[in-house]
This record gives C-alpha cells, structure tokens and sequence, in this order.
C-alpha cells in the first residue's frame, strides 16, 4: 500500500521544489534601484565620461600637452569633492574606470 502512494508524494515533492525555487529567482528579479545619491554629481561624471569617450587619443594628447587652467565650473566641482569624501568616493568610482581604459587605449598609461 506504500508503494502505491510513493509516485504521488514524489510528484508533490517535485512541485513544492519548482514553485520555491520559482518564487526565490523571481523576487530577486524584482529588487528596486537604489535612489541616486548625488544626482548632480551623476551628471557631471557622465559629462566627464563622454567627454573622454568622444574624444580621440590625439585630442586627449593635446589637451593633455595644453595643461590649462580649471575653468570656473571644474573649480566649483572640485570644492564640492574636497568637502564631500563620500560624494568624492562615488565620482572617482564612477568615473575612474571609463577614463582609465581609455588612457590605457591611447598610450597614456602603461
């Protein structure tokens, strides 16, 4: 008599499993972003950033030779950073790598 309920208690098993492990991959999809902590900064790191995409390696060459003064606005982002280490350690996150790879790519970097 066990044995002719052993089949449906296995198939019972098997869908409790796949309903709990469909439950669990689909919470985690449903994870919420995280607001923007700095949203200002955000759009200045991804200025920077195109800037440096768009740029090709004779331009970052030049500009580099150039060495001019931080205008106004470069001077008013760098006072915000020096006060901020946390907003300073989100903008060198974010922006450090894209420019990193991209100095590597012109020969700036070894």
């Amino acid at each position: 008599m066990i044995k002719h309920y052993y089949p449906s208690i296995v198939v019972l098993a098997l869908c409790s499993l796949l309903f709990l492990a469909l439950t669990l991959l689909r919470s985690s999809d449903a994870k919420a972003l995280p607001p923007q902590q700095y949203p200002i900064m955000d759009a200045v790191a991804n200025k920077i950033i195109l800037k440096y995409q768009q740029s090709t390696c004779e331009q970052l060459w030049i500009k580099k030779a150039e060495k001019a003064p931080p205008t106004p606005e470069e001077q008013k982002a760098v006072i915000f950073l020096k006060s901020d280490p946390q907003m300073r350690a989100a903008f060198i996150a974010k922006v450090a790598p894209p420019i990193a790879n991209k100095m590597f790519e012109c020969g700036m970097i070894p």
